[in-house]
């Protein structure tokens, strides 16, 4: 099956690599066209994870070109919400108009237990993973209501979004007031035929999981944990036997939740999860 966002355009945060970039490709493979927004930089003075780059979204964009559908690409942190309202103004302006929002941008940081995570830990999370996501909606409705046909939002929230996990308390904070967003703004954007739903990723083989930092964390008995080493213990998490899922797994679900397939689904916290949440 294929066009089954024929003639439809999509705005999609953190689209410079990882499931950002998996959405956008997959997206333009059933026909809609993409506006993408990256801030291809450091978010953060001291992460331990490299930051994407111009060079990642550009190669974003080659991709979607290489679907054969239009890409209107711009560097913008979703933190700025004048420079992200700017950066979507443009890309409908080019594009013509907006009916898909994928507010998948968002960070991993800390390690530590909460009493012990430090404010700058504590507000660069909540900053990025939850106003920044509200903001990327924010800017996004008037666009969808001046369509006119509705239209789909999906967030990214997280397993951590529906359970917790210790030494990453303020990533769980974040992706559970995503969930809430995402409830709220579908009560509050239903009449108007737009739906709200959420994806919530178990770990996903992209930098922000496949990290040194992360294989430590998994793995605090080796000196230079890998991979293979970090799987082990990673597959324990789930219900499945599998350590993490790929992104394109999470970009089928956004796909399903985008399309008119699932016309009247809202407000539901979909699990790509290997079973994680069952455990």
């Amino acid at each position: 099956m294929g066009g089954r966002l024929e003639g439809k355009v999509a705005f999609i945060s953190g689209a410079a690599r990882g499931q950002g970039r998996s959405h956008a490709v997959r997206l333009a493979s059933e026909g809609a066209d993409i506006i993408a927004v990256d801030v291809c930089g450091p978010v953060t003075a001291d992460s331990a994870i490299a930051a994407a780059t111009s060079a990642d979204l550009a190669e974003t964009v080659e991709l979607v070109k290489g679907q054969n559908r239009r890409i209107v690409a711009a560097e913008a942190d979703v933190r700025d919400y004048d420079a992200l309202k700017a950066a979507l103004d443009n890309g409908v302006e080019q594009l013509g108009r907006l009916d898909v929002v994928v507010a998948n941008a968002g960070i991993g940081n800390g390690g530590e237990t909460l009493d012990k995570t430090s404010e700058s830990d504590w507000q660069d999370m909540i900053d990025v993973n939850l106003a920044g996501v509200w903001k990327t909606v924010k800017a996004a409705v008037p666009h969808l209501l001046a369509t006119g046909n509705g239209g789909s939002v999906v967030l990214t929230s997280s397993v951590g979004g529906a359970k917790a996990y210790p030494n990453t308390g303020h990533y769980i904070a974040a992706k559970h007031g995503v969930i809430g967003l995402m409830k709220s703004f579908a009560v509050e954007l239903g009449a108007e035929s737009i739906r709200v739903n959420s994806v919530l990723p178990t770990n996903v083989n992209t930098p922000m999981f496949m990290n040194e930092g992360t294989m430590k964390l998994f793995r605090p008995d080796l000196e230079n944990p890998g991979p293979e080493d970090m799987k082990i213990v990673a597959q324990m998490m789930h219900v499945l036997p599998i350590g993490w899922v790929e992104p394109e797994d999470v970009s089928s679900a956004v796909l399903f939740l985008a399309s008119d397939e699932s016309r009247f689904i809202t407000g539901v916290a979909l699990p790509v999860d290997g079973g994680s949440l069952l455990k």
